[in-house]
């Protein structure tokens, strides 16, 4: 056998060459021993050979290396055994370090392994998150009889604090001292880190008074632990005090404690509190103060972007230009972040370039950061451009960079080009991850492509993607949206089981194989599942379902925020139970729920329909009193409640209210206010209305059906038909317009010419309409003897029935189909017409007359003529 060193150099150079290495460590370690030296000849080279399989994810190998080691000397094959498990372990390979330690405790029990092992092994499954191996690791060293150091402690109050069992951390620390080992300085900073991240910086406080009446020495990461904390809590004065009686302890603020605070208020959107404390780092030399660094600026930056305050960070970019200090590529990449986030893109691009010319080179992250930025303006166009140069300048793109693109092209319903683009990923060798697959997810299904989404889930499933709670909530939405509510409760009441294989047929139909320590399991329903359900619940009126579910939720230990009380408000407001949307308000305060403006919006809506004005009002007073500024339908519904009271003069005047607070109507507005005016017969101010909203809202079709169909209703003929003239003239979609009560009325009052003229003006343009418009005009020019014109148009007539045009709408030369809510006049043909009884025995006549004079039988037998652009 070959001396260790040998042995080590010879699996070395076979690194690249992985099965090689194993076949000549496999052969030596078969081979008979004889000598005790040799016996440990092999413990020098596990760790290359594990290192070596591991790296080339040789998982059948590694398991043969833990058999064969079994089976060696017991002295040689416990330390092997124990050597395989830690760089296992230090690999990221948990799970199979474990249960090679579960192994070596069976074959072994009376050598437990080191307490430097089980301090490995508790370490690595707090870094990967693998906290469920965390409670096994400390009962099996305890059964084990190997004693834990305060070093383990810490590893466990750690664990604890990262999976939000502060309590439970806290209680393990006071135990220390029974276990026989004293805390150290360490140990006190887990712990109040620990209650920092749960937002009880006080409690953390009380920790570092404990520590000082110990005699712990305080140290400046604790300090500024609990000062950023105090500041995130919107607690300035706490953090303060922690200041000085920083100074007090001989410990100076350095530019970690002041960029911890500016961090701190600027993610809690107190700019102007950070801004002075910035102000005082750049001026303040007398106390000694430290002076800003470039993450100083950078953050200061960041927080005036966040908050929309471009000017003053234009300005801040200047000062540090001028200084020296705008020339890393951090700052630039915050810069243009902060400009996209405004719509500032051509801003941006010209940062990009001038990081360029300033001879920074930009990253990947540089060029994503332009790329959401033209993707999120639907200039996908420019973003392919972008793409292309990057990687004419050597920049390979991501898939952060592809999932931006495919997600810019679904926001714009492409899911085919967004397809085409995944595609594109795929070959350029950029694989999609999860979030790529749940935006395709979820647009399949918006656009209701139901299959295709499913079998991109079963494709996710299949290789490998993990199926997150975003993946679970999009599924959960769809099927709420379907009317699949039963499918939809099923799912999110098994995932409390089994994680995201509770998708079942649509994710894993093996869910009954899934073991229970599958990572699957941590994929729970959040708040947005149930409020997603409930929402769905609420809008088919299954109320005491949302109910049960909400109690469901609450039990779970999952606390309602404002939007799913919102969605009990609004329900109930729309039935028109006030009292119970009332009796949901307190609990949403007792809760500490604050009111949004949905919640406003839903009461208005609620007492508007009660007719309860006052009441309205005084919302509307407390709105201002609490901050919540009103939205435009806010506006609206005080303007329809107004309205329905009978207080048009009063529903008016709030469009004064809404255009002086910078909200301005838009036509659901004037909808409300037109219709109000004409029922009241007051059309001279409904046409006022009208003209300011064609001001406002601009020549909208949606406007102009709505007035053409009021004026027509209340018996403004001649002011209906010179509205359908502007309406034709200015091509608009005829499908919300009664044109043909117009014509009927035209005809009524015998205005023959005029109920003519606008047929033609519509043929003229080249529209398609409902043939059996033409009836009551033949029918009007017969009777009056006008034979020969009413032939014409009967003629035309028959032309369009036998075109099939009637699903068609011409817009000059371009056709626009008419989806299926607007073919109410679809369909039209001979026999159809015939038996309408919109016409006289007059108007039937000349339909045969013209169909005899044509010699073609039925028109219906007519084949439609060919549209090539509509084949195309």
């Amino acid at each position: 056998m070959p001396p260790t060193s040998t042995l080590s150099k010879a699996l070395l150079k076979n690194t690249s060459t992985p099965k090689l290495a194993w076949h000549l460590f496999k052969r030596i370690l078969s081979s008979p021993t004889t000598t005790t030296s040799q016996r440990h000849l092999p413990v020098q080279a596990i760790p290359t050979i594990a290192r070596i399989l591991v790296r080339a994810k040789m998982v059948s190998e590694i398991d043969q290396l833990h058999q064969l080691l079994l089976y060696q000397h017991p002295e040689t094959s416990h330390s092997c055994i124990v050597s395989l498990i830690r760089i296992l372990a230090q690999s990221g390979l948990l799970d199979e370090a474990v249960s090679y330690l579960k192994s070596l405790r069976t074959h072994f029990p009376l050598s437990p392994p080191s307490i430097y092992l089980y301090n490995v092994l508790l370490e690595c499954c707090i870094r990967e998150n693998r906290v469920e191996h965390v409670s096994w690791l400390y009962k099996d060293m305890i059964a084990a009889g190997v004693a834990p150091e305060t070093y383990t402690f810490n590893l466990l109050i750690r664990a604890l604090c990262d999976s939000g069992n502060v309590n439970d951390a806290r209680e393990l620390f006071d135990k220390m001292c029974e276990k026989g080992c004293r805390p150290n300085e360490y140990s006190f900073g887990i712990l109040i880190r620990g209650y920092c991240r749960m937002g009880l910086a006080s409690r953390g406080l009380e920790i570092l008074d404990e520590m000082n009446r110990l005699g712990f020495m305080r140290n400046r990461v604790v300090y500024n632990t609990l000062i950023s904390s105090f500041c995130r809590e919107g607690k300035s004065d706490e953090a303060e005090k922690l200041v000085e009686t920083m100074k007090e302890d001989g410990l100076s603020p350095d530019i970690v404690t002041f960029n911890s605070r500016i961090s701190a208020l600027c993610s809690a959107g107190k700019i102007l509190e950070a801004s002075r404390i910035f102000r005082d780092m750049q001026i303040d030399e007398y106390f000694g103060l430290p002076r800003p660094n470039v993450v100083t600026y950078n953050l200061m930056l960041e927080g005036f972007s966040n908050e929309g305050m471009l000017e003053e960070a234009k300005t801040l970019v200047d000062s540090m230009k001028k200084n020296g200090d705008f020339i890393n590529l951090e700052s630039y990449n915050v810069w243009m972040l902060g400009l996209v986030r405004n719509g500032k893109l051509l801003e941006a691009r010209t940062v990009l370039k001038d990081m360029v010319d300033r001879g920074i080179e930009p990253n990947i992250y540089s060029y994503n950061i332009v790329i959401y930025g033209l993707c999120k303006n639907g200039l996908l166009s420019d973003a392919r451009m972008l793409i292309g140069l990057m990687i004419g300048s050597g920049i390979s793109p991501d898939t952060v960079t592809y999932s931006t693109l495919i997600h810019g092209y679904c926001s714009k319903g492409k899911v085919f080009d967004a397809n085409h683009i995944l595609h594109e990923m795929v070959r350029s060798g950029r694989f999609p991850n999860t979030y790529t697959c749940n935006i395709l997810l979820h647009n399949l299904w918006k656009k209701g492509k139901t299959s295709e989404a499913e079998e991109l889930l079963k494709k996710m499933n299949e290789r490998g993607y993990g199926l997150d709670i975003v993946t679970c909530n999009i599924v959960v939405d769809a099927l709420c949206k379907s009317g699949k509510l039963d499918k939809a409760i099923e799912i999110v009441r098994g995932m409390w089981i089994h994680g995201s294989a509770a998708l079942g047929d649509l994710g894993n139909s093996f869910i009954g194989l899934v073991d229970d320590s599958n990572t699957g399991r941590k994929c729970t329903p959040d708040l947005v599942t149930y409020s997603t359900i409930v929402n769905g619940l609420c809008k088919v009126g299954k109320l005491d379902e949302a109910k049960k579910m909400f109690v469901e939720m609450m039990g779970k230990g999952l606390q309602p925020d404002s939007i799913i009380y919102d969605t009990f408000v609004h329900t109930f407001c729309k039935e028109g139970k006030l009292s119970s949307a009332f009796r949901v308000l307190k609990d949403m305060e007792k809760k500490g729920c604050d009111k949004t403006i949905q919640t406003y919006n839903s009461l208005m809506l609620g007492l508007g329909n009660k007719n309860q004005v006052f009441e309205i009002y005084g919302l509307m007073d407390e709105m201002k009193e609490r901050g919540v500024s009103p939205n435009v339908w806010t506006y609206n519904n005080m303007i329809s409640s107004l309205c329905k009271g009978g207080r048009i003069n009063d529903a008016t005047s709030i469009l004064d209210d809404m255009v002086q607070n910078g909200i301005y109507p838009n036509i659901s507005s004037f909808r409300t206010l037109v219709s109000a005016f004409c029922e009241a017969g007051d059309f001279g101010v409904a046409k006022e209305v009208f003209e300011i909203a064609l001001s406002i809202c601009g020549h909208n079709e949606a406007l102009y059906s709505f007035m053409f169909n009021e004026l027509l209703d209340g018996g403004e003929v001649s002011e209906a038909k010179e509205l359908l003239e502007v309406a034709l003239h200015r091509s608009f979609y005829l499908g919300n317009f009664l044109y043909k009560n117009l014509i009927d009325k035209l005809c009524k009052d015998e205005k023959l010419e005029d109920a003519s003229g606008i047929l033609r003006k519509m043929i003229d343009k080249g529209y398609g309409f409902d043939p059996v418009s033409f009836m009551p005009v033949i029918d009007g020019l017969g009777k009056n003897g006008n034979k020969h014109e009413a032939d014409e148009l009967a003629e035309k007539m028959m032309e369009m029935t036998s075109e099939d045009r009637v699903t068609n709408v011409v817009y000059k030369n371009s056709i626009k189909t008419i989806d299926n809510k607007h073919k109410k006049h679809g369909g039209s043909d001979w026999q159809t017409i015939v038996h309408r009884d919109d016409g006289s025995g007059v108007a039937l006549k000349a339909l045969k007359r013209v169909q005899k004079g044509w010699g073609q039988g039925s028109i219906s037998s007519l084949q439609p003529q060919k549209n090539e652009f509509l084949d195309y």
